[in-house]
């Protein structure tokens, strides 16, 4: 499975990116889709705000922006082979939010990678938060994940 990653920032260590796409790889391979193909790039606070701003209209930094190649419904069926890969798109973290974020909420670094991580590839695989049920949802499934993974709150 085809997990690529730029770290722009130059500052993880390789410890992080293997995390990253270890836990990418679990997550993928819960949800079923083992052969699928994701892009992570890791960036600042003024590169992810100029996404934010130009793709989502927001003008501020954020923690994970995803951008779903493959739009998959529950209707869907996905054409999956050994040599078609699902392709489902990019995840952008960055990593100046993801030190913030670890530390207000008192977790180490290496979690808060790891749950942005999972947290941009539900949004591929189609989960969402707009509404109180979508929301209970995907945080249950991230919880689940990360737990699963050893890396609990």
């Amino acid at each position: 499975m085809p997990i690529y990653y730029e770290d722009q920032t130059e500052t993880l260590l390789d410890d992080h990116i293997t995390l990253v796409k270890k836990v990418i790889q679990f997550a993928l391979e819960k949800e079923n889709y083992p052969d699928a193909e994701v892009s992570i790039t890791f960036v600042n606070n003024d590169d992810i705000q100029e996404i934010n701003r130009d793709y989502r209209g927001q003008d501020r930094p954020t923690d994970v922006i995803s951008f779903a190649l493959e739009e998959i419904s529950e209707d869907e069926v996905v054409l999956q082979g050994k040599d078609i890969p699902v392709v489902l798109g990019d995840i952008i973290i960055s990593v100046q939010r993801t030190e913030e974020q670890a530390k207000e909420y008192n977790h180490s670094f290496e979690r808060e990678l790891a749950f942005l991580a999972v947290h941009g590839l539900l949004h591929l695989l189609g989960y969402d938060h707009q509404t109180k049920e979508e929301e209970k949802q995907m945080f249950s499934k991230q919880e689940d994940i990360l737990g699963e993974f050893h890396l609990e709150r």
